[in-house]
């Protein structure tokens, strides 16, 4: 939660005109403040279906269908209204983003947990390692249903019915396999604590293993070049070892590469096994607060983040206008706007200090209540 705090707010600080992934331009600072941020996805995914699995150990499978369902419309209602808001001060903005594919996932899940669990097991599986052999079907080739294949598996624009057009930054293949694949990886805690750790940390070891073995040789799991992703397709040694680093380490996102996914889920998995069983030490603790009002803090982890960019603009003398009408979006950054790297990170840690109190408040809150609704933010 605190880490992807900092992509965002680098996305409202910077005064690069250029992508953190931007081979010909980046470098190790910027790359990884950027690269760090790739966690967050994969384990929110991951760890919703395993928080469902969870659920589902302390309630009926009808009460964990209604749940998800309903908790995913409500998501999806979110994104495109309070937090669409949030990113761009316009009113009735909205993109398809995290939120939408978590919100459009629960949805799926609903329905998809009524399946043996070996057989979700199974079709999250073949999703997540087949998904990229989708690559080359392009949304022009559905003709008026090109909208619905962006959706399912494409980063870009889509015109949708009614004449809505929108941008589609998350898609639903293959997040909700991950997601699944998450609910089938709640199992392992059924199990004895030694067993359970020894699994997680092999299985976790064995993901990142595959992931070097096939971003080195290319083999299969990341798109090539010009097909609608923004990452620099096949590895291959560069001019310099920072450079040769960055390129292994940029594998597609928008939808995942089966690369992505490996490189990301694989070491979340190994540090769960890790630390399995133990407490956090005392300097994280205040992080735990954000984990327990997820929804909460990420509503105003984008509010925060906007109005302290208005204010900083305000206070440098700084362009501002494009900051409250949604130029933001556009990525059309004015001349003598932005900062450097340290100012972005004091902001970031200026955010979480700020939002701290709040959270906690909130959490308390509920913790002292069991209202229905607390458990839907």
């Amino acid at each position: 939660m605190a880490f992807m705090a900092i992509d965002h707010t680098r996305d409202y600080f910077s005064y690069l005109q250029f992508a953190p992934e931007n081979l010909a331009q980046t470098y190790y600072a910027l790359f990884f403040t950027r690269w760090i941020t790739h966690f967050c996805a994969p384990l929110f995914f991951f760890l919703a279906g395993t928080g469902a699995f969870f659920y589902g150990q302390r309630h009926t499978p009808s009460e964990l269908s209604r749940f998800l369902w309903t908790r995913g419309l409500w998501l999806i209602f979110l994104e495109f209204t309070i937090i669409g808001f949030a990113w761009s001060f316009v009113p009735g903005f909205g993109f398809f983003g995290v939120i939408w594919a978590l919100g459009a996932s629960m949805v799926i899940m609903a329905a998809a947990v009524r399946l043996p669990i070996r057989w979700l097991g199974t079709l999250s599986v073949l999703m997540i390692v087949g998904h990229d052999l989708l690559d080359r079907i392009r949304p022009r080739q559905f003709g008026s249903l090109a909208w619905l294949w962006t959706i399912l598996h494409v980063r870009g624009g889509a015109q949708l019915p009614g004449g809505f057009r929108s941008f589609v930054l998350f898609q639903i293949i293959p997040w909700v396999g991950v997601m699944g694949a998450g609910y089938v990886f709640g199992a392992f805690y059924l199990w004895d604590q030694r067993q359970r750790r020894r699994a997680m940390a092999m299985l976790g070891i064995a993901m990142i293993v595959a992931f070097v073995f096939l971003r080195a040789t290319n083999l299969y799991g990341n798109p090539p070049v010009g097909l609608g992703g923004v990452s620099q397709g096949d590895w291959h040694v560069q001019p310099t070892v920072e450079k040769s680093v960055i390129l292994f380490l940029d594998v597609e996102k928008y939808p995942p590469s089966l690369q992505f996914l490996l490189m990301t889920l694989g070491p979340g998995i190994l540090l769960l096994a890790l630390l399995d069983g133990k407490n956090a030490p005392s300097v994280f603790k205040p992080l735990l607060v954000f984990g327990r009002v997820p929804m909460f803090y990420y509503v105003l982890h984008l509010y925060a983040i906007h109005l302290l960019a208005v204010l900083m603009a305000v206070l440098f003398h700084q362009p501002v206008e494009w900051l409250l009408h949604g130029a933001f979006m556009r990525n059309n950054i004015p001349d003598g706007y932005g900062h450097g790297l340290p100012f972005i990170y004091l902001m970031w840690l200026t955010v979480l200090v700020i939002l701290y109190f709040p959270c906690r408040w909130f959490m308390e809150v509920k913790q002292r209540r069991k209202d229905w609704w607390l458990s839907y933010l």
